[in-house]
């Protein structure tokens, strides 16, 4: 069976950057003014990758001590970024590393526990850093949303604390409705997936010569372990936010008192 790894050269890649072009292009005819973007992004595109690259080289080649520690390095990578989104809550660094650690942790300690996948780099290090990417998401959304309709609610937060509610209770609807503004994109995607385009993981075991039926059955479990991982990231994160928007004494913070509806 034919396929594509080995087959794309750096001069394919250079090839390539013609549709980069039509990016710049396009951009331009319209004056969109995102052709320096543009272009750092494939500079970067390029830079990062081929680092990762050699990275992931030498950790694949038989030292899967240094896994935990490629792990924790996209950890906290994605702390920093979805922290930066959620940068109006309180600690926000922190609940982004409890969530996405949990998402991690829980998601692949459930996949090698059960024996879905084998304790190898190979494996362990793409699933986690899918899991890392979609958890980073779902954990900056779940904060913003959370933050936001509870500001946007004060007075109805304030009343339902006042009728003696604790800080859980008057904040349960939003807190709701902000997990599943987290959930469902994912939710969605699985819903979909196949009928809209091929994922990723399917795309590139198909690409790299596998058949169709073991394409689709790692596709299946890179969906349901995307669906835990999200869960975890969205049970965490809206707990540990609602925690740190009320005081000790069941009030709303300071900022969000402050904040006008």
């Amino acid at each position: 069976m034919s396929d594509l790894s080995g087959q794309i050269t750096f001069g394919h890649v250079a090839l390539a950057l013609c549709l980069v072009v039509v990016a710049v292009v396009v951009s331009k005819a319209q004056k969109a003014d995102l052709e320096t973007d543009i272009v750092v992004a494939t500079v970067r595109s390029f830079v990062q990758l081929l680092a990762v690259g050699f990275v992931l080289e030498f950790v694949l080649s038989d030292h899967g001590a240094f896994t935990p520690a490629v792990i924790a390095v996209m950890v906290a990578t994605a702390t920093v970024t979805s922290a930066n989104r959620a940068r109006r809550v309180p600690r926000a660094r922190w609940i982004c590393a409890a969530a996405l650690a949990v998402a991690t942790t829980g998601t692949l300690g459930l996949l090698l526990v059960l024996r879905i996948i084998p304790a190898v780099p190979r494996a362990v290090i793409p699933l986690g850093s899918m899991i890392i990417a979609n958890a980073m998401n779902t954990t900056s959304l779940v904060m913003t949303r959370l933050r936001d309709d509870l500001a946007g609610h004060r007075g109805e937060v304030e009343a339902r604390l006042s009728l003696g509610q604790t800080a859980t209770e008057a904040a349960a609807p939003w807190h709701r409705s902000a997990l599943r503004t987290g959930m469902l994109p994912v939710i969605d995607n699985t819903k979909v997936v196949g009928l809209v385009a091929l994922p990723g993981a399917m795309t590139g075991m198909l690409l790299a010569g596998a058949s169709p039926a073991d394409a689709i059955r790692l596709q299946l479990v890179v969906m349901y372990m995307l669906l835990a991982g999200n869960a975890f990231a969205a049970l965490v994160a809206g707990h540990l936010t609602v925690g740190r928007l009320f005081t000790a004494d069941h009030q709303l913070i300071r900022s969000l008192r402050r904040t006008l509806t």
